[in-house]
């Protein structure tokens, strides 16, 4: 039989990736093929590098080429793992395989309005007719629920190929899962860290989140082992870094900084966002009052050649946008709207670069 180019994909379509549940030619997986003297020779990338998954994959695609081009065929298997979970294109993840882009808020410390940030970035990009995903990470301190209105809501069940998972929350257009979901609101979550870690990956697995434009990961806090597992288990197409002015916060933002350029993570920094950036009272809406300091996030952000996403005022009404449960950023045509407007732009492309 003549061994051509085709009917060795042909054969190899047969070939499942175990975890992936699809064929290992339609997810794009095997490059470099050869046929000479007898050999069929390839190269195969897979999503799990364990070498009795590895030997399963080569057996069963040495089974198929046999069972088409005959047994005295010879294969030789180059089989490579895919990469980190960040590096790897939608159809190639185990985790979150129908969301395009995740996008990964953090703070290198509490009370720099991360999560208010997070909220107005999600709802932004919904009000933009995108499909919107948001995981509230902040696992001893969870505040989605609140900023959404959803404070009384309760995830509800569904059932996927006779699997059940857990139906996320939505509101203004935005899918969302929070630890706070899962508790009263004045109860407190008082968890070491593997079991934060382990309740926090079942909000990404044992969910559907169906096909999301974009996901947005309001993460805890500062810099510990939550980060480290999060960062390292979810595929992020990036991370945005909160901050305030004043240098007691920038020295924090440094260190968050550092821990997405650490080598076992190497997640993409999108940009700083300064937040609480000035005061204009309502009774002056011409001046400007920076009473953490002015430009303290810009200068950090061009000292460390990163690219700098915008700043947003200190203004009252986004707290109470908050407190009622509506993001500031549906509020059109305020000076707040317009800041978040042009943050969710200013990450779009950044994203889309």
């Amino acid at each position: 039989m003549e061994v051509t180019f085709d009917k060795i994909l042909e054969a190899l379509s047969f070939v499942m990736e175990p975890d992936l549940k699809k064929d290992i030619v339609s997810l794009d997986l095997v490059s470099k093929v050869e046929y000479k003297n007898g050999v069929v020779s390839f190269d195969l990338k897979t999503s799990n590098p364990a070498m009795h998954y590895r030997k399963r994959l080569e057996e069963a695609c040495e089974h198929q080429l046999k069972r088409f081009l005959g047994n005295d065929l010879q294969v030789e298997v180059n089989i490579t793992a895919m990469g980190k979970a960040h590096e790897r294109k939608p159809e190639h993840r185990t985790i979150l395989p129908g969301v395009k882009h995740v996008i990964a808020v953090a703070s290198g410390k509490g009370g720099v309005g991360k999560s208010t940030v997070a909220a107005n970035l999600a709802a932004g990009l919904a009000k933009k007719g995108l499909r919107v995903g948001l995981v509230d990470a902040d696992i001893y301190g969870p505040s989605v629920p609140a900023m959404f209105d959803v404070s009384d809501e309760k995830p509800s069940a569904i059932k996927i190929d006779g699997k059940e998972y857990i139906k996320p929350v939505e509101n203004y257009g935005v899918k969302m899962l929070s630890i706070g979901f899962f508790s009263t609101p004045d109860q407190a979550v008082v968890w070491r860290g593997p079991m934060a870690t382990k309740a926090l990956t079942q909000l990404f697995k044992d969910a559907y989140w169906g096909d999301l434009d974009y996901m947005i990961v309001d993460l805890p806090p500062g810099t510990g082992d939550v980060h480290l597992t999060m960062v390292q288990q979810i595929p992020l197409s990036g991370a945005v870094v909160i901050s305030t002015p004043q240098e007691i916060a920038l020295v924090d933002v440094r260190k968050a900084l550092g821990m997405f350029s650490l080598p076992q993570i190497n997640v993409p920094v999108l940009g700083i966002v300064e937040n609480m950036a000035y005061f204009t009272p309502d009774e002056l809406p011409d001046n400007k009052y920076y009473l953490f300091g002015k430009n303290g996030a810009k200068d950090l952000a061009e000292r460390m050649k990163i690219n700098y996403l915008g700043e947003i005022p200190l203004v009252q009404s986004i707290r109470e946008a908050g407190d009622v449960g509506r993001p500031a950023v549906l509020q059109d045509n305020t000076p707040q709207a317009k800041a978040f407007e042009n943050l969710v732009e200013n990450i779009l492309k950044e994203v889309n670069n």
